[in-house]
């Protein structure tokens, strides 16, 4: 039976200030669950992950929750054809703010 190729996961620029304004300890938890959660069918709908019903400031197509309360959000775009994910932000959800790279977006 052939193995399925991991998807490539490719990092915006961005992310380093993203992951500069989020606690150090968490980092290798976000790392973990990118890698976990994203190398593999992450075009899945779970309760944690889903394409986004809206158009939003950072023109994504996915978002996927995690960490203590859910708290963290990254956001995402696929490329099935090419099998890759382009991370494009990394941020914190905290009541109804949403804090990447210290910029606050409306959720």
């Amino acid at each position: 039976m052939a193995t399925i190729e991991p998807y490539t996961l490719i990092y915006d620029i961005k992310i380093r200030r993203h992951l500069a304004r989020i606690d150090r300890r968490h980092h290798r938890l976000i790392q973990e669950k990118i890698e976990e959660l994203l190398s593999h069918a992450p075009e899945r709908e779970t309760r944690n992950r889903k394409p986004l019903s809206r158009p939003s400031v950072l023109s994504t197509a996915w978002e996927l929750r995690f960490g203590p309360e859910n708290r963290f959000r990254v956001f995402y775009r696929t490329d099935r054809e090419l099998r890759q994910v382009n991370i494009l932000a990394i941020g914190v959800k905290e009541r109804s703010r949403l804090i990447i790279g210290g910029e606050e977006f409306e959720v």
